[in-house]
């Protein structure tokens, strides 16, 4: 019998128990021992139902993904779940924890499906640019209903317990697995209930199959946001094949999906993405075992955008939060904003009806630094300039108890600096959360110099605990994230004293997959932030300053690089603009000249892959995924890209280098030439990727 799945007899109930920790993922030693102990419990006459259950913490959470791209290791799924799907026997699943991906395949061939209250059901594939590939897209569309089964394929989200008993996906909702499986069996055997293939039972595809559009209005709704992605597209079809075709003809084209999807370059760019961000929560340089701090009780000081962002990220945890402000008037208005954030969500039916309660109820607002005494966690995210940080690092260094975590919420600012205003620099570090706060998932960590091993283990299990992304980065000026697009800001800015105009700059970036290009996005923030900036440093820049002259401060405004209208916040492209920019070139004695597509897509992307490899090399971030990862969940970079370190590997290093060389002596800006780590990877043919490699080889 194989070690990790058991067979138990109860008379004549058979208990088949996987027992693969940590997720009781489908290796080919569960397929193995699956399948062994279903043909053993078929063959024993004394057998007259089966349950099918898991151990630990979760029903088959899905397929083991390191076997991706690997030769594949018999038995195939498909041939464990026929012959669960042909037992003359009748086969429960019992479902604790989540059953998805090829988790709720398997619980799909089985003839009944039970499950405890808090369990979670779904076919996620779609978020590796994958399709269902063991006959999901097939099944499930006959258990629930093709437009459930677009929303939980064609959208990769879970459904809970009560809707998938509400919607025929399971029985009966049981208090636990493996006896409630064995009560229902028992029941199924004393009623003599017919066994239910979902193979052979079409009644739930009759409507769509009278009305396509019940399942392509279900598609367009689901696929309006996966603006170049294949996998939702790829999905959809296989769904639609469970309407037009038999069965088995249906499974086939599923096949056929799957194996395209599987090899193709979105695909790897997503898995490779999901392996980063397992990756980023390791730190490097921490000793084994290191335990992070208790927190139970978090303070947040300030409730302006940012502040009232990550309370709410705390509130939507469930985890109380102390929100503090200078005055009365702040906190107030701190309050209404995310009042209205919380409102508007529930309008839109992005939460329940009674969640803004809720969440609120769990923000405490308060006006006074000393009400951090009993936080064990301390979030700064007041102005962004050092002197104000330095004044409440002081102060909290007087009220914090001692052994609390100082978290400073800063974009830019040294960290080092900031710890050595207080008595307590090894509990001090960064927090950089991404504007806004309650919906971006990064969360850059710093590590300051004498920031302590377990602060570092404590603000990283924090981040995920409240839903964040974490990636653990060094102190320097803008970090990882901003110190990168500084530039791409920089080439932006001299690409239009060559002759691009915004509009053309931000097409390419944005046809990329990138969320907004660089123009729109000084617009959105405000224009006026940046030249206040330079006023104070003393520099110029003539074009950035002309249009704030001009009043143009972006869409607060109604016009910056664009103009707006009527409160749109559509940018439309505006003469006025190429007017101000040709002036401007004529007075600095300027030609324009025709800037291509390709040109300014290559100096959008290398100088900031050439900015990256200079932060490995100055061992800013640990990894190349970890810049990645940085980028795909801060910064909105396209997930089938893989992110900038990734999507550089695939254009290859030598190229690379090669242009920004170029770019360097054309624009006669040696900060382009590319940086040493760059040169030896190119000039020895490797690539970032190599670098992890090594590393884990070391």
């Amino acid at each position: 019998m194989s070690e990790v799945v058991r067979l138990e007899r109860h008379d004549v109930v058979a208990i088949v128990t996987v027992n693969s920790p940590p997720v009781n993922a489908l290796s080919a030693a569960v397929r193995g021992g699956i399948l062994e102990c279903m043909k053993e419990a078929i063959a024993d006459s004394g057998v007259k139902a089966i349950v099918l259950t898991c151990a630990g913490r979760t029903f088959i959470a899905g397929a083991d993904i390191t076997e991706f791209g690997k030769p594949p290791k018999p038995p195939g799924l498909s041939e464990v779940l026929l012959e669960i799907e042909n037992s003359p026997k009748p086969i429960v699943a019992a479902i604790h924890g989540t059953a998805l991906g090829g988790g709720l395949e398997v619980a799909l061939a089985c003839h009944f499906r039970v499950a405890t209250r808090d369990a979670k059901l779904g076919l996620p594939e779609v978020k590796l640019g994958l399709l269902p590939g063991a006959g999901g897209t097939q099944r499930l569309p006959r258990a629930v209903g093709p437009e459930l089964a677009v929303r939980m394929i064609v959208g990769g989200d879970p459904i809970s317990a009560t809707d998938a008993l509400k919607n025929g996906l399971i029985e009966e909702i049981v208090e636990d697995p493996a006896a409630g499986g064995e009560a229902f069996a028992r029941k199924v055997l004393a009623d003599n209930r017919p066994l239910r293939k979902l193979r052979d039972d079409d009644s739930k595809l009759a409507a769509a199959k009278a009305d396509r559009s019940i399942f392509t209005n279900a598609v367009a709704a689901m696929t309006r946001r996966a603006r170049g992605l294949e996998a939702p597209f790829a999905a959809a079809d296989a769904v639609g094949a469970a309407i037009d075709l038999p069965f088995d003809e249906g499974l086939k084209k599923e096949r056929e999906g799957f194996l395209k999807l599987v090899a193709s370059d979105q695909s790897k760019a997503q898995r490779y993405a999901f392996f980063s961000e397992r990756e980023a929560a390791k730190i490097s340089g921490v000793p084994d075992g290191t335990r992070p701090r208790k927190v139970e009780r978090v303070a947040i000081i300030g409730a302006g955008t940012m502040g009232g962002g990550i309370a709410m990220s705390f509130a939507n945890a469930g985890i109380p939060v102390i929100l503090i402000e200078t005055g009365e008037e702040q906190l107030k208005r701190g309050m209404g904003v995310m009042q209205k954030n919380y409102d508007a969500s529930a309008a839109r039916g992005g939460i329940p009806a009674d969640a803004p309660a809720k969440r609120m109820g769990l923000i405490n607002g308060v006006v006074g630094l000393e009400h951090v005494r009993d936080a064990d966690l301390v979030i700064e995210a007041v102005f962004e300039t050092m002197a104000v940080k330095k004044e409440v690092f002081t102060a909290l260094d007087k009220f914090a108890k001692p052994g609390a975590v100082l978290a400073s919420n800063t974009s830019y600012l040294n960290i080092d600096q900031i710890a050595e205003v207080t008595n307590r620099p090894q509990d001090v570090l960064g927090m950089h959360f991404f504007s806004p706060a309650n919906v971006m998932k990064l969360c850059e960590i710093v590590r300051a110099a004498r920031t302590a091993p377990d602060v570092l283990t404590t603000a990283v299990a924090v981040a995920r605990k409240i839903a964040k992304v974490p990636a653990v980065v060094g102190v320097c000026d803008g970090f990882v994230g901003n110190r990168m697009l500084a530039q791409r800001a920089k080439q932006a800015e001299k690409l239009l004293f060559e002759g691009a105009l915004p509009q053309q700059v931000d097409a390419v970036v944005t046809r990329f997959g990138m969320p907004m290009g660089p123009f729109a996005m000084g617009d959105l923030a405000g224009l006026d932030i940046g030249w206040r900036s330079r006023k104070d440093r003393g520099i110029k820049s003539e074009i950035a300053d002309a249009l704030c002259e001009a009043g143009r401060f972006g869409q607060k405004t109604g016009k910056g690089y664009y103009r707006y209208e009527g409160g749109s916040r559509s940018p439309l492209p505006d003469p006025e603009v190429e007017k101000l920019i040709d002036e401007t070139l004529q007075r600095l004695g300027r030609k324009r000249r025709a800037v291509s597509d390709e040109e300014i897509l290559e100096r959008m992307m290398y100088p900031m892959i050439n900015e990256g490899a200079r932060i490995l090399e100055e061992k800013i971030a640990a990894r190349p995924s970890d810049i990645d990862v940085i980028w795909l969940y801060g910064y909105g970079w396209p997930i089938y890209r893989g992110g900038p370190m990734y999507y550089a590997d695939g254009v290859g290093l030598k190229p690379i280098a090669e242009r920004l060389s170029y770019y360097a002596r054309q624009t006669d800006d040696p900060s382009l030439e590319p940086a040493p780590l760059l040169r030896h990877l190119a000039a020895e043919g490797k690539t970032f990727a190599s670098l992890a490699q090594s590393a884990k080889a070391a």
